[in-house]
């Protein structure tokens, strides 16, 4: 709450304040001296439902240890602790707790195992375990002494990634965690300034003994971390109660530790509920799109042209870190979906108790917010991307939203190489809850399906505004939350499992949005409207164009992919009781107080821009600006490699005096009357003349609703040229 250096700590110390404990070298020759295990240690055989699931996502896992290692190596920094900064940031980046690195001894191999000589190194993970789920939770019993898998599963994620990231710098590196570990990672976290010996136990000085451990070895030197000191046993004082050093303040945890399980983190029960969207949905005229709709797959199918259908492949996988990631989120497609078990589980019948089993569940395991609705037709996509028909076949929609990393946003300016690695990344953590949870609740019953990124029937956005996460904004295919902005990518998953669905929510962001255009402003590819709302395919939106978006973020030659809008927004902020004074007491304002809106918006844009915000903070910058060199950047190819920024690197600015004429911005709309056939394989060009003509003739929202009182039909541009 006091840690006024929050601003300027570098995102590689991590959310604990590791470097104010006391260290002892002495402790190196100790345990090099020791005795290597001589054996695995065991693991527990429990075959719950959830232990079941879990691990079974962990094999999946298991299955990247065999890294791809790049045909040259990346030209990497000379300096060994810059190396360790962008291993470390990575490391955090991905949600762990501690990191630290060690030099490789050789009696941290366990006897027996298959030994890797050119590994020198050790980067360890340490995963703390998640707050305990309330007793009276069913999720509670699903949890209670399993602890320790689901933050295996984590651990275990996080280092195939950073693993797969070294590999694609040129270097040999082996991830290794409890079950298929060739280490003592005990040994490594001591000799890594993580843990300290207690009885025969290893200890955390800030979360005890609730922790489980990773690691990669590797034969990429970086600078080590020293030992804690014995004496290290707690560290738990004022200064960490207060966030002093710029960490997670105690204050902040024990916040979050007091909140009911099924609420999570952030207060979503002080928000205005309404039946409705704070956004017009005329239900009736929504038509189902089929995926070849979306302008990723246009892209892919040569609609955009031959640049975007280059680039398409590589755009969000052309950073090093984003190559770690690759792999996890392709390999968990084949797990989205299954049979239920043919009996329901006792107990699951209860739809308010199932409610709160689930959200605290998908709060336990990495979701930050997560709501509940119905599934309306319209959300539901109408063909595949192989023209094949999707009938709805589930009642209820469980969305999950995943912070982006408010740390890293602060050090990144939106478009730059760390930009594809932020949404891949939410993407991959949202695919692994959603896969889980998905799966546990089929082995209790109930039909469920992980509705992902990379292969969804469901359109999320809509779900997300249904389910009372977010309202529609500026942004226009973007919806926004309010504690996390639009910071956020979405996961859903589909079931019959009784539940009971949230109402949507009003915070007032239809007049913010109003009066605000730093989104416009500050797009790079002037993408966003500057003027007022449309109705686009019978829904109120400030519609974007989202052909010349796709293309930049597909194109975008200085960075991979584009979330500029998302980093100049003024709700992009911490607003946590570590978060700064004035964001934290708008957002309060924001949602307790919003008859204020008129006043407090226009003053809010203002303060935004005075302060600077949207321009990147170089004090939270981790990783290293490389560039993945290979036309198929979406496999694991030996044949790509790592170089500098053939074009160079984004480090946008804010631009406050940026201002386009609504009347003279030229955006095209491509509504459902211009959406390829669902079967069409080859290309099929965009007609950009068309789009524009749409776009200066769309119907405004009291146009629409005129047209609605006597009795008109839809028009024709809402309808599928193809039905």
């Amino acid at each position: 709450m006091l840690n006024n250096k929050r601003r300027t700590r570098p995102v590689d110390f991590g959310p604990f304040p590791l470097e104010t404990l006391p260290k002892d070298s002495a402790i190196i020759h100790h345990e090099t001296q020791l005795p290597a295990l001589d054996s695995v240690p065991v693991i527990s055989d429990a075959k719950t439902a959830l232990v079941e699931s879990t691990r079974k996502y962990r094999s999946i896992f298991e299955e990247l240890r065999k890294v791809t290692v790049f045909i040259k190596r990346a030209p990497v920094p000379d300096d060994l602790a810059r190396r360790a900064q962008d291993l470390k940031g990575a490391g955090y980046f991905l949600d762990a707790s501690m990191m630290g690195i060690c030099e490789l001894p050789k009696n941290a191999w366990i006897s027996g195992t298959p030994k890797h000589k050119a590994h020198s190194h050790a980067l360890v993970v340490l995963v703390e375990h998640s707050n305990p789920i309330d007793s009276n939770n069913l999720a509670h019993q699903w949890v209670e002494g399993y602890e320790d898998e689901l933050a295996t599963t984590r651990a275990a994620e996080i280092s195939a990634i950073l693993a797969g990231h070294i590999a694609a710098l040129g270097f040999h590196a082996k991830a290794h965690w409890p079950g298929v570990t060739d280490i003592d990672l005990e040994r490594l976290a001591v000799l890594s300034g993580l843990a300290i010996r207690e009885e025969g136990e290893l200890a955390n000085p800030y979360v005890g003994k609730n922790f489980t451990l990773a690691a990669v070895t590797t034969e990429y030197a970086a600078a080590t971390d020293t030992p804690l000191a014995q004496e290290a046993t707690d560290g738990k004082n004022l200064p960490y109660l207060f966030g002093l050093s710029g960490a997670v303040s105690g204050l902040e945890r024990w916040r979050r530790n007091r909140r009911p399980s099924h609420f999570g983190p952030y207060p979503v029960e002080k928000l205005k509920r309404v039946d409705r969207p704070t956004t017009h949905i005329f239900d009736d005229e929504v038509p189902r799109i089929p995926q070849r709709a979306n302008f990723y797959v246009r892209a892919e199918r040569g609609d955009l042209g031959k640049r975007a259908l280059k680039e398409r492949p590589r755009w969000a996988y052309k950073h090093p870190l984003s190559q770690g990631i690759l792999g996890l989120l392709w390999n968990m497609v084949p797990y989205q979906d299954g049979e239920p078990a043919p009996q329901v589980t006792p107990g699951t019948e209860d739809a308010l108790e199932n409610t709160k089993a689930i959200k605290a569940l998908s709060h336990y395991i990495g979701s930050s917010i997560t709501g509940i609705c119905e599934i309306p037709d319209y959300c539901w996509y109408s063909h595949r991307k192989d023209g094949s028909v999707i009938n709805p076949y589930h009642k209820y929609a469980v969305v999950m939203l995943v912070d982006q990393g408010h740390e890293t946003f602060e050090g990144a300016c939106g478009d730059d190489w760390i930009s594809g690695s932020q949404s891949m990344r939410s993407y991959m953590r949202g695919a692994e809850i959603s896969g889980t949870i998905s799966d546990h609740i089929r082995r209790l019953g109930y039909p469920a399906r992980a509705q992902t990124s990379i292969d969804s029937d469901v359109l999320h956005v809509p779900l997300l505004i249904l389910a009372g996460l977010g309202e529609q904004s500026r942004i226009g295919e973007t919806a926004i939350n309010p504690f996390l902005g639009p910071r956020i990518k979405t996961v859903v998953l589909t079931t019959d499992m009784p539940l009971v669905p949230d109402k949507p929510i009003d915070f007032g962001l239809q007049q913010f949005c109003s009066k605000c255009v730093k989104c416009a402003r500050e797009c790079p590819s002037q993408s966003i409207p500057f003027g007022d709302k449309v109705v686009f395919n019978g829904y109120e939106t400030w519609k974007p164009d989202s052909e010349r978006c796709a293309k930049y973020r597909m194109q975008n030659s200085k960075g991979s992919a584009c979330g500029r809008c998302i980093k100049t927004c003024p709700l992009t902020k911490d607003v946590t009781w570590d978060g700064p004074l004035y964001a934290r007491v708008g957002s309060w304002l924001g949602i307790h107080a919003m008859w204020l809106k008129p006043i407090i918006a226009p003053f809010a844009i203002w303060l935004d821009d005075k302060l600077n915000n949207g321009t990147p903070n170089d004090a939270k910058k981790w990783w290293l600006d490389l560039e993945v060199i290979g036309d198929q950047c979406n496999q694991p190819d030996p044949n790509n490699y790592c170089d500098h920024p053939t074009a160079g690197v984004n480090r946008k600015q804010l631009r406050p005096d940026h201002y386009i004429d609504p009347k003279t911005h030229r955006i095209a709309y491509f509504p459902a009357s211009k959406v390829p056939p669902p079967d069409a394989q080859g290309p099929v060009p965009t007609d950009r003349r068309a789009g524009l003509d749409i776009a200066a003739k769309a119907e405004t929202v009291e146009q629409a609703l005129d047209r609605r009182k006597r009795g008109e039909k839809a028009p024709v541009e809402y309808s599928t040229s193809w039905e």
